[in-house]
Order: C-alpha cells, then structure tokens, then sequence
C-alpha cells in the first residue's frame, strides 16, 4: 500500500476552487463582482466556480420561467437592474448594464411578468461568467447541497444529493435565496387539526409553489396575510382559473372560492408610486448615517432597537418627507425649509411634533409613521357590509395618493426608507418588525393589482376581515375574528396562512443550515444567521468569523431589501456582493504559491472513486 507521501506526489494537479450554493441573482451577482475584481485581485492562475442549484442559474428557484405568466414583478421594469453604478458605496470597479427595460425593450413602467424577469436574469448570468478571465472556469450542479464540513483552516467538503464524494472547495458563499421552514407549533397544531377534520390549511410558502387544487369552486377560504403572497394567490385563484376583467369590473368563470382575508394590519401593503421622481433628491443620509451606526457599534452595553435605533430611523425619515414637502409642495407649510431645518435638526420628539403642528397645517401633510404602521388602530365598524366599504375606501385613498405626484414627499420617504436600510445592515439583527414594516411601506403590489382587488371586492369573490385577525380551530372548522369587526365571526373548512416561511436557520428545512446550526453556527434572537457585515463571513457562536465560509441573502441577519434593485439608490445587496467578491478573491489569491501544489485528498475519500472536479453534469 503506498504511503501517504506517495500518494500526495502521484496525485493530480489542482487548482483553487469556490463553491456557490444557490444560483439566483445573489449567486449571480457574486459572479458579477468576481469578474469585476479580478482584473486588480487575482492573477489569472486558474480557478474553479462551482454552482450548486437544482435550479438553472440566473433566475434560480423563485424567478424560474417554468411559473404562471399572471404572476408579475412589484417593480416597474425601469426600476429593476442587476449592474452597478456610481451609488454603490463599494471597492471594486462599476460595471454598468442594462435595466429589465432596457434589456428586454419595453416601456419602463411596464410590470414584467416573472418569465421575462427570469430571462433577464438568465442572461446577466451568462454576461457575467463572459467576463470571467479565460482561466476561471464554471460548472453547474443541478442538485442540492446537503451539508458543508472540513475544518476552519482547511478545504471544504460540499455534500450533493445523490453523490458519494463531495466537491471540495478552497471557499464556500451560501446564496439560498428565500427557504422553506418547518412548521412552528402553531401551524403544527393547526395542521394536525385540518388532518383530523378533513380540512384543508396551506402553511407558509412561495405561493407559486402551492398546490391550490383542494380550493374548491364557491368554498370559503380563509386568508391570513395581506402581502405579496396574497397577491399572487388572489390572481392564481381568479384570473388562473378563467376569470376576466372588464375595465373595473371582474367577471368570474365560477371556479373561483371565496377569500375572507386579514392580517395584523388589516390592510394590503401599500401601492407602489406611480410617478416619477424629479428634481433634487432628499440629502441623505442626514440623521442615520455612517457616523450613527459606528456609535451604536462602539456601546460597550449594545443597543435595543426600538429604544436606541428607531428614533433615529424616525428622524432620518421625517427629514426625507419635509425636505422634498418645503422644496417642492412650499404653499403648504407656513415657514421657510431652512427656518423648519434648523430647528428639527435640534428638536426632540416633542419639540418636533409642535414644529410640524405649527408649520404644517394639513393633517395629510405631515408624516406619522404609527398611524402608517397601523392604519386600523381603534377603528371599530358596525357591520360587515360597512367594513366591506372602508375597506374598499382606504385602497382607493391609497391608490390616488401614490399615483399623485402633488403627494411627492411620499416618493422621498421611499428613498429614505432605502438609505436607512442601507445603514442597517450593518447594525444586523435588528429583529423581523423593520423587515416586515419596509416591505409593507416600500415593497408593496403595483397599483393595477390593488385595482383588481377592488373588483374582486365588488364582485364578491374577496371579502375583507380587518386587523388583528386571530383563527381558532374548533368545532370541526376553522373560525377567525378580527378587532375591526367585534362579535363578528367567520368560519371555512380551508385556511390559507398567505405569507413566507420566516427564515429561521434553526427551523430551516434546508438540511445544510440545520447542519451549519448545530455545528456551532451562531443565530439572531430571530433565528436569523449571523455574518460578518464586513464581507459576509459566517460567525461562530463566540463571534467567530469562519475564514472559508460565507453567506449572502434573506436568511441572514445581513438581508437587505433584494438581490437586485432600482438604479441610483446604493444598492445594498451590490455591496454587500462586492465586499464578499473581494474577500474570496483575495483568499484565493493567497494560495497562488499552492495553485499547483499536489491535491491532498482526505484519506476517507480516497477509495472508490466517483467524485470529478470539472463535471457540469450531475
């Protein structure tokens, strides 16, 4: 048998290598920035980009094209791009590229459906791994990564469903994009009940995803959740299944249920803007900024959010929305911007509320984010038919003010909704409330969705049940309530929890997670996984960064507002991309002097074969 000393001499060549598990706009846009950088940081000695997806690169699993051509993005096609500009607070070179418009010559307000979004993505995939230097080679595995092991200071070993050797990586970027979860105890009980009733309940879920076959013609179908998921099933479960609309009218096919929908809020999310910006751009950020962030970081005691951290966020935003109603909108306030400035700049809380009180005149003018937060608070009706028409009212308040371009200081709190995410980031674990409030705030449907809804509404087919809505299960069904109706009950033999999994790594059905998770892999108090928000390295439980392995996206307490994002706003996920790209590249470049060092297999991998580090194939 030869010794170990042979068999490290006779063994091939290898050249450094790098695993992505995940290969949608994250991924993608990792690639992006690798080849980028590499010019400046690595020196063309040869290297080995694995893919792990089971989905085709580019579009990944949520904007594959192999999905109902209903389903639409929530941007305009002008606000999305995957290149960066000169915004992108970043150390690496712009590379500027077309926006979804532009590439796929359509009218910049066009909502895209998510084929086409999936298309642009394919080929920002294929545009990125051209600009990859000539010795830089991809491969893509379409299967799942079961679990990462090896030590923190040697290679990796990357597990692959229904593959006896791993691929071993020099570094390994985990991008999984949006995750299933197992269920929490709630929705477990609520599952077992459906099972022992013969009742129907969805949890959580991409809802493309959803079989929603067991929603049958004419049934009632309880909704809890009021977001982008809801929008997608209510458009699955009309005009998928026949439904048409003429002009503002809906006109059913009769194989549509009906929807009783609710959530905590009560309310759908809130219209995108359907206008454009003009002129100067809010100075941001003004009062939650670098400076901000680094104070909060240097408390030797930490920080709370909603104590420490909200009020700033606060300020920031209000500075945001009267900057652009003085510069813009003058005739309604009662004072000069630079007067009103300097004294918000020093005001306190209630130093402000009077100053807004007193150069403000009109209530709808001013900026009050609890009352956004929580549109139904205290709102009692008396009736069900009367809540059927608050309801439709408060959407159509919705749907003309953000289509009104008099209303533009609603536009600059979206910009400062961005900039302040941007600075948040790097705080992390600043618990799932903001999340939920920015995507509520600034992520909501376009606004021809919200006047389907409208339709529907009319038409029956979606009734409405207002906030706070509780669902018990009893009496062989499912019953929900809500604060907004008291005494008032509805009860369906089918619920439809119309939201995503939280991204808890501890509940993650991804078994790679669950495997990081319990080799040490530290968590948020929210479950999220924590990285290093300097480039995205995975921490240990002691705060630890791991120096071969990273993690990029939704999961983490580093999320940001998308993969991709509006031109001209910073985005922070291109950031983000960037400083990892340079950390791997910079790695890597450190094992120049091994490039072509004999491979070292590990002992329990070397017997029986199987394993081939250049295969595309599965």
């Amino acid at each position: 048998m030869p010794s170990d000393t042979h068999a490290q001499a006779s063994a091939p060549l290898r050249r450094p290598s790098l695993v992505i598990v995940g290969a949608g706009p994250r991924g993608t846009g990792l690639i992006e920035r690798i080849a980028a950088n590499a010019p400046e940081l690595y020196d063309g000695s040869g290297l080995d980009i694995h893919l792990v997806d089971p989905h085709a690169p580019g579009a990944g699993r949520i904007w594959r094209q192999a999905q109902s051509p209903l389903l639409w993005m929530n941007s305009h096609a002008e606000d999305v791009t995957m290149f960066t500009d000169e915004t992108v607070d970043m150390a690496g070179p712009v590379r500027p590229g077309p926006t979804l418009h532009e590439w796929a010559g359509i009218d910049g307000t066009t909502f895209a459906d998510r084929q086409l979004q999936g298309g642009y993505l394919r080929w920002v995939h294929e545009q990125a791994v051209a600009a990859l230097p000539p010795s830089v080679r991809v491969h893509h595995h379409p299967r799942r990564a079961l679990r990462v092991s090896g030590p923190r200071e040697g290679r990796q070993q990357v597990w692959l469903e229904g593959r006896p050797r791993p691929l071993l990586a020099d570094l390994v970027v985990l991008a999984l994009g949006h995750l299933d979860a197992e269920l929490d105890d709630e929705q477990r009980a609520l599952a077992a009940y459906a099972a022992d009733h013969d009742l129907v309940h969805l949890p959580p879920d991409f809802t493309a995803d959803s079989d929603l076959s067991a929603l049958t013609p004419g049934s009632d179908v309880l909704v809890r959740g009021f977001g982008l998921a809801f929008v997608d099933l209510m458009v699955l479960l009309t005009e998928g299944r026949g439904g048409r609309y003429e002009g503002d009218t809906y006109v059913p096919s009769g194989r549509e249920p009906v929807l009783y929908v609710g959530s905590r809020r009560g309310v759908p999310y809130h219209s995108k803007i359907g206008y454009d910006w003009t002129g100067e751009r809010p100075p941001l950020p003004r009062f939650f900024g670098p400076a901000e962030v680094d104070e909060l970081l240097a408390r030797p005691t930490g920080f709370d959010f909603r104590r420490d951290v909200w009020p700033l966020v606060e300020k920031e935003l209000g500075f945001a929305h009267y900057h652009r109603l003085f510069t813009v909108h003058g005739e309604r306030t009662t004072m000069s911007w630079v007067d009103f400035e300097e004294k918000y700049a020093v005001g306190d809380p209630a130093d402000v509320r009077a100053l807004v009180e007193a150069a403000v005149p009109d209530p709808a003018d001013r900026l009050d984010l609890d009352a956004l937060d929580r549109p139904l608070e205290g709102v009692r009706y008396g009736s069900f038919e009367e809540l059927q028409e608050g309801l439709r009212g408060y959407v159509e308040r919705d749907l003309s003010r953000r289509h009104d371009p008099a209303y533009s200081q609603d536009l600059s709190v979206f910009l400062g909704l961005l900039s302040v995410y941007g600075q948040l980031i790097r705080l992390g674990g600043t618990g799932p409330w903001w999340h939920g409030f920015f995507s509520y705030l600034a992520s909501g449907p376009p606004g021809p969705r919200l006047r389907q809804l409208q339709a529907l509404s009319r038409a029956g087919v979606v009734k409405f049940l207002g906030a706070d809505v509780s669902v018990a299960a009893r009496d062989g069904v499912f019953r929900a309530t809500s604060a907004t109706l008291p005494g008032f009950g509805v009860e369906a033999r089918a619920l439809v929890e119309a939201r995503l999994p939280e991204p808890t790594v501890g509940r993650a059905r991804d078994a790679l997670l669950r495997e990081l998770h319990e080799d040490g892999a530290a968590e948020t108090p929210d479950g999220l996984l924590r990285v290093d928000p300097g480039d995205g390295r995975i921490l240990d439980r002691a705060g630890r960064p791991h120096p071969r392995r990273f993690a990029l996206g939704p999961f983490t307490d580093g999320r940001t507002p998308g993969a991709f994002t509006r031109p001209r706003t910073g985005g922070p996920a291109f950031r983000q991309n960037d400083a990892t790209a340079r950390a791997a590249l910079d790695f890597l470049a450190s094992l120049a002097g091994r490039v072509n060092a004999p491979l070292r297999v590990p002992s329990n991998l070397r017997a029986g074969g199987g394993w081939s580090r250049s295969s595309s194939r599965p």
